[in-house]
């Protein structure tokens, strides 16, 4: 739950119409939550960072990361927009475009692939931001 942010709303009801509840930030992190724990060899999380921060998003990323390594499973995420350093906990990014894959493979050997196709990504840049500026093109 701390982890998750969730340690702060422990002992209050999720809601619903009537009932004021949790906030819609923490009702995502709460969906995240239940599926981690449960027995999903494979995770498929679609825009998890929706109404969090990007501390947040890091953390759950973070974490993420070390339990898809400790349990030999898979975690499949789309972000939009992460920050350098939640970027870099990703092993393998897929970049689309149009619904169509313009790069699948190490996250490391993006900025190569993209600069042996003629897009340089300028120092200091966020390399995330570079990508989506480059598949946008």
């Amino acid at each position: 739950m701390k982890i998750l942010g969730l340690d702060i709303c422990a002992d209050t009801l999720v809601g619903d119409e009537m009932l004021k509840g949790i906030s819609g930030g923490q009702k995502k992190r709460l969906t995240s939550g239940k599926l981690l724990v449960g027995p999903a060899r494979v995770l498929f999380m679609y825009e998890i960072s929706t109404g969090l921060d990007s501390s947040t998003t890091h953390q759950i990323i973070k974490y993420l990361r070390q339990s898809t390594h400790a349990l030999d499973s898979t975690t499949i995420i789309s972000l939009l927009q992460p920050a350098p350093e939640t970027y870099e906990l990703f092993d393998d990014v897929i970049l689309l475009c149009e619904g169509q894959i313009v790069y699948q493979g190490p996250r490391q050997a993006a900025l190569d692939f993209f600069s042996y196709m003629g897009f340089s990504c300028p120092q200091r840049k966020n390399v995330a931001d570079f990508l989506q500026e480059v598949i946008s093109k």
